[in-house]
């Protein structure tokens, strides 16, 4: 096919560009260039910002896509600035699993949803869940039900995304503990770390956009992708201890002594764990083994550390939470 893609120079939309190119697939990737983007992604590559893609009409039409694959639409605007240049044909949005109510929960410390979420699951009462929260890369309008809401009225598929590790993540999930591996730390402070919160590899997670791409049965609905076992964030940090060789051990610690990097080993008040039921109905799609992918993530992050080092600052925070 003739793929177009909104975005895919990132972490799982470059995942999803180098499948589609070595299935044969053409790809023609509209993206900004920016610091993130990696220039080897497989395609034709037009730089432009998607709200300036008018300027470009005449490119679209010639490439003549016969799918497209949004990988980064955060607003409504961001949906509505390229709707009408796009033709009629299967569409496959990324979103995000933060448009359930159980979402808000997570955020605020109280239960609001039962678990496991499905896609009827109540939808988040209150919008703009990032507002003032100077998040990098995150403007203040975000808003994933308003590009749901658009998407899924042209007839997309829209595919709620859980927590994504892997290869290539730019948010570098597992690097609170990887960065105490890397400092030679033997203890690790940590809360209750019983929050369940379902995960996703993001090489299985681009086996789902190509299902979705593949398959008709689920156009105009919203899908939820994820691992269909969740682990404790107590026992996933120490499948990344296990994988990256540590004997550094977890200890426990008050909740107000946890330090900011590891909050989310506190203890929750509410899950976020999802059925992936209807895409393993519809789109024929199943994960693959968490523990194999955890250590193959490991292994790249351990290969390809971030440039900013542990420093005494880091190191007094963690010995002030475990001097109790």
């Amino acid at each position: 096919m003739r793929v177009l893609m909104l975005g895919g120079t990132w972490f799982l939309g470059r995942r999803v560009a180098e499948r589609l190119a070595a299935r044969g697939d053409q790809i023609l990737l509209v993206h900004r260039g920016s610091g993130r983007s990696a220039p080897g992604v497989p395609g034709v590559h037009l730089h432009t910002d998607r709200h300036d893609l008018a300027r470009h009409a005449s490119q679209i039409k010639d490439f003549a896509p016969q799918a497209v694959v949004d990988t980064h639409a955060l607003t409504g605007a961001d949906v509505d600035t390229v709707l009408p240049l796009l033709p009629h044909v299967p569409t496959v949005v990324l979103s995000s699993q933060d448009v359930y109510e159980a979402f808000t929960g997570l955020q605020t410390g109280r239960c609001l949803a039962p678990v496991p979420i499905t896609e009827d699951s109540e939808l988040r009462r209150e919008r703009h869940p990032h507002r003032g929260k100077g998040f990098p890369g995150v403007p203040d309008d975000y808003e994933k039900l308003d590009v749901e809401e658009r998407w899924l009225a042209r007839g997309a598929v829209v595919l709620r995304l859980p927590l994504i590790y892997g290869p290539h993540d730019w948010q570098r999930r597992e690097e609170p503990i990887l960065r105490r591996v890397r400092a030679g730390r033997d203890r690790i402070p940590v809360g209750a770390a019983n929050l369940l919160w379902t995960k996703g590899y993001a090489d299985d997670l681009a086996t789902g956009v190509l299902s979705a791409l593949d398959h008709r049965s689920a156009d105009g609905l919203a899908v939820n992708l994820g691992e269909t076992a969740t682990v404790t964030m107590g026992a996933w940090f120490e499948q990344i201890l296990g994988a990256a060789g540590s004997r550094a051990r977890l200890e426990r610690v008050p909740d107000d002594r946890i330090p900011s990097d590891l909050a989310l080993s506190g203890a929750p008040a509410q899950h976020l764990v999802v059925s992936v039921a209807r895409a393993r109905a519809l789109l024929g799609w199943e994960p693959g083994d968490p523990a194999a992918h955890v250590a193959e993530s490991v292994r790249w992050h351990l290969a390809h550390p971030p440039q900013d080092a542990w420093t005494d600052e880091d190191t007094a925070a963690d010995d002030a939470a475990l001097a109790g």
